[in-house]
C-alpha cells in the first residue's frame, strides 16, 4: 500500500509546534518548534506539505509584496526528501509570487540544477551570518 500524497497549504491556522519536529538537519544551532513557529507566522507566505496531521515539508517567503520576494527558506523532512514535495512546494510557492516582479533565493551550488528545473536562473547572493544567533531566540 503506498503513502497518500501530503496535501499543501497556505494556512497556518491550527499548526502547533508538536507538528513541526524534524527540521532544520544538521545546523549546528536550530530555531526550537516554537520559535519555527513564530518565523512561519512571520513570514509574508508560507507553504506547508502536510501529510496525517504533521508538517512535512515547507517554503517560506518575505516580501514588500509589491515588486520583490526572497525564499530564505525550503527544508523537507529526511523520509519525505525525493518524492517531489520540494518540487510541489516550490511550483505553488512561485504560483503564489507570480504578480510580483522579482523572486529571489540563495542556495548552495549543488541544489542549482533543482531550481533551474523549476525556471530560476543562476544569479549573485551575498551574505552575512551570525550562527550564534541561528536558533532566532530573543537576544537578552
Amino acid at each position: 500500500m503506498t503513502q497518500p500524497s501530503p496535501s499543501l497549504t497556505t494556512s497556518l491556522d491550527g499548526i502547533t509546534p508538536e507538528q513541526l519536529h524534524g527540521f532544520f538537519v544538521d545546523w549546528p544551532n536550530p530555531p526550537t518548534p516554537e520559535t519555527f513557529l513564530r518565523l512561519l507566522r512571520g513570514s509574508y507566505l508560507v507553504v506547508l506539505a502536510v501529510n496525517d496531521g504533521q508538517v512535512i515539508g515547507f517554503v517560506q517567503a518575505v516580501s514588500d509584496g509589491v515588486l520583490t520576494a526572497y525564499i530564505p527558506l525550503l527544508e523537507v523532512l529526511p523520509a519525505w526528501q525525493g518524492r517531489g514535495v520540494g518540487r510541489a512546494l516550490m511550483t505553488r510557492m512561485r504560483e503564489e509570487l507570480r504578480h510580483l516582479y522579482a523572486v529571489d533565493l540563495g542556495c548552495e551550488d549543488h541544489l542549482v540544477p533543482f531550481y533551474e528545473a523549476l525556471g530560476m536562473r543562476r544569479g549573485n547572493l551575498m551574505c552575512t551570518r551570525n550562527y550564534e544567533r541561528q536558533n532566532g531566540s530573543p537576544t537578552g
